[in-house]
C-alpha cells in the first residue's frame, strides 16, 4: 500500500508540474550553456534573477503548479545551509589563531562592532524620515490589524541564554550560529594562549584547522557554483506565489521600504566607502554585486556568507584574516536592513494605522532601541520581526499591527538582506583599511577576479 501511495504521489506530481518543470529545465540548461561562452558568475546570477521574475510571473498568471521549481530551490538552500556552520566555525578559529597579539584582536573586534552599530543607527534614522515622508499607514483599515495575532517576544534572560553555548556539537547540528561563534572564539583564544607557552603542543591543531579550512573552501566553491540555478528557482517560486493584487493595500509600504534601503545603500555605504576608505563607490559596487545579487535572492545572510567571503578577499582585496573575522560576525550582528530601516518604518506605519502620534522623544527612543535590539536579537530566528516587536513594545504601540505587514515580509526581506550583506562588505573594507590590511594597489588595478566560480 505504501508503494502504491508513493507511485500515486509521483504520478500526481508529474501531471501537475510537468509544464513548469520543462520550462525551468530549459532555463537551467540555458544558464549552463552561458558558462561555455565565458559569461561571468555575477552576470549569470543576474540573468537567473531576471529569468526567475519573468517565468514566475508567467506561472502566476497561468496558475501553473510550481512545486517542482520550489523543490529545486529548496535543495540549493539546503546545500548552502550544509556548508554554513563548518565554514563559520573554521573561519573564526583560523582568523583568530593568526593574531598573536590579544590587543590587536580586541582592537579589530571593537572597530567591527562599532561600525555595525553606527550604520544600523543611521539606517534607523533614514527609515524614520522616509516613513514620515511617505506616510504608508494612511488609508489602511484598522479592523485588519485588530484581527492579527501578536508575535511573542523572548525575555532578555532568554535572549542571553540563547547566545550562550551549551553543547557545541549540538549547536553546530541545530544551526545556532551565535553559540558556535562564541565557542570558536574561546577555542581559538585558547590555542593562541597555549601556543605562546608551548608552540609544539598546538601545532597539530593549527595544521588540522588550516587543512580543514582549505578542504571546506573547495566544498563551498562546489556548492556556490550552483547559485545561478538556485537563484532562478527561488525567485521563480516567489514570483509565482505572490500576485500584485495581494499587495495593493500595502504597496506604499513596500515602496517606502525600498526607497529607505536604497538611500542607506547610496548615502551611508557610498559615503563611507568614498570618504572613509577613499575608494571609488562605483568600482566598489561593481566588485560586490555578486554578494548583493545572492543576498537579494536567497534572503539569508548566512546563505550569502560563502560568496561574501570570496568577494571580500578576491575582489575587495581585504586580507583573509580580516575577512574571516568580520564576515561571519556580520552575518549574525549586522542588521542595517532588518534591525534599522524596517523597525523604524513599521513603527511609523503602525502608529498611523492606530491614530497614535509619535513625538520627537519617541523618534529618538526608536533609533536607540533599534540599535540595541540589533545586538539583542543576534542569532534569534526571524530577526526583523523580533527587532520590530522590541521597537513597538518600547514605544507602546500595538503589537497586533505587526500582523498587517506579514503579507509583504518576503518581498521586503530581499532588500533588507541585500543591505545587511553589503554592510558587512563595507565594514570589512573599513576595518581592513584602518588596520593596513587592504591591498589598495590590487583593488585599483581594476582586474575582476573570477571567484573560481565560472565553471558549471
Amino acid at each position: 500500500m505504501v508503494r502504491v501511495g508513493v507511485q500515486n504521489n509521483l504520478l500526481h506530481a508529474i501531471e501537475t508540474n510537468w509544464a513548469s518543470f520543462l520550462i525551468s529545465a530549459a532555463v537551467i540548461v540555458g544558464l549552463y550553456w552561458l558558462t561555455r561562452y565565458k559569461i561571468s558568475f555575477g552576470y549569470r546570477v543576474l540573468i537567473g534573477l531576471g529569468a526567475g521574475i519573468v517565468i514566475g510571473i508567467l506561472f502566476h498568471a497561468t496558475s501553473l503548479a510550481y512545486d517542482s521549481v520550489k523543490t529545486i530551490g529548496q535543495i540549493y538552500v539546503n546545500l548552502v545551509k550544509m556548508i554554513v556552520m563548518p565554514l563559520v566555525f573554521l573561519s573564526i578559529i583560523s582568523s583568530i589563531v593568526t593574531i598573536s597579539n590579544p590587543n590587536q584582536l580586541r582592537k579589530v573586534g571593537l572597530k567591527t562592532i562599532g561600525w555595525f552599530l553606527l550604520t544600523t543607527g543611521i539606517a534607523a534614522i533614514i527609515g524614520l524620515l522616509v516613513a514620515l515622508a511617505f506616510d504608508p499607514g494612511a488609508g489602511i483599515a484598522r479592523d485588519a490589524a485588530e484581527n492579527a495575532a501578536p508575535r511573542e517576544i523572548p525575555t532578555f534572560s532568554q535572549v542571553i541564554l540563547d547566545l550562550t553555548p551549551t553543547n557545541p556539537f549540538g549547536d553546530l547540528a541545530e544551526g545556532r550560529v551565535v553559540p558556535v561563534i562564541v565557542f570558536a572564539l574561546l577555542f581559538a583564544v585558547a590555542i593562541v594562549r597555549v601556543g605562546s607557552r608551548k608552540p609544539e603542543a598546538v601545532q597539530p591543531v593549527r595544521q588540522f584547522i588550516e587543512s580543514a579550512q582549505q578542504i571546506m573552501f573547495q566544498v563551498v566553491k562546489s556548492v556556490i557554483r550552483l547559485t545561478p540555478y538556485g537563484v532562478y528557482t527561488l525567485v521563480a517560486a516567489m514570483a509565482a506565489r505572490y500576485g500584485a493584487e495581494t499587495l495593493k493595500p500595502l504597496i506604499l509600504l513596500v515602496v517606502a521600504t525600498y526607497v529607505a534601503l536604497l538611500l542607506h545603500f547610496v548615502l551611508t555605504f557610498g559615503g563611507l566607502v568614498a570618504f572613509v576608505a577613499k575608494v571609488d563607490p562605483l568600482k566598489f559596487l561593481r566588485k560586490v554585486y555578486p554578494t548583493v545579487a545572492v543576498a537579494f535572492t536567497t534572503r539569508s545572510s548566512y546563505a550569502t556568507l560563502p560568496i561574501n567571503l570570496e568577494v571580500i578577499t578576491k575582489r575587495l582585496r581585504v586580507s583573509p584574516r580580516i575577512a574571516s573575522f568580520v564576515a561571519p560576525l556580520g552575518a549574525t550582528m549586522n542588521m542595517n536592513g532588518c534591525g534599522g530601516v524596517w523597525p523604524a518604518i513599521v513603527a511609523v506605519f503602525v502608529a498611523r494605522v492606530y491614530g497614535i502620534d509619535l513625538t520627537f522623544t519617541d523618534d529618538l527612543l526608536l533609533v536607540v532601541i533599534a540599535v540595541i535590539s540589533s545586538i539583542g536579537v543576534a542569532g534569534v530566528p526571524g530577526p526583523a520581526s523580533i527587532s520590530t516587536t522590541v521597537v513597538l513594545t518600547a514605544l507602546g504601540l500595538p503589537l497586533e499591527g505587526l500582523g498587517l505587514v506579514l503579507a509583504i515580509d518576503s518581498l521586503v526581506d530581499m532588500g533588507r538582506t541585500a543591505v545587511n550583506a553589503t554592510g558587512t562588505t563595507v565594514t570589512s573594507l573599513l576595518v581592513a583599511n584602518a588596520e593596513g590590511e587592504f591591498d589598495r594597489a590590487a583593488f585599483d588595478r581594476d582586474r575582476e577576479d573570477e571567484l573560481e566560480l565560472n565553471t558549471a
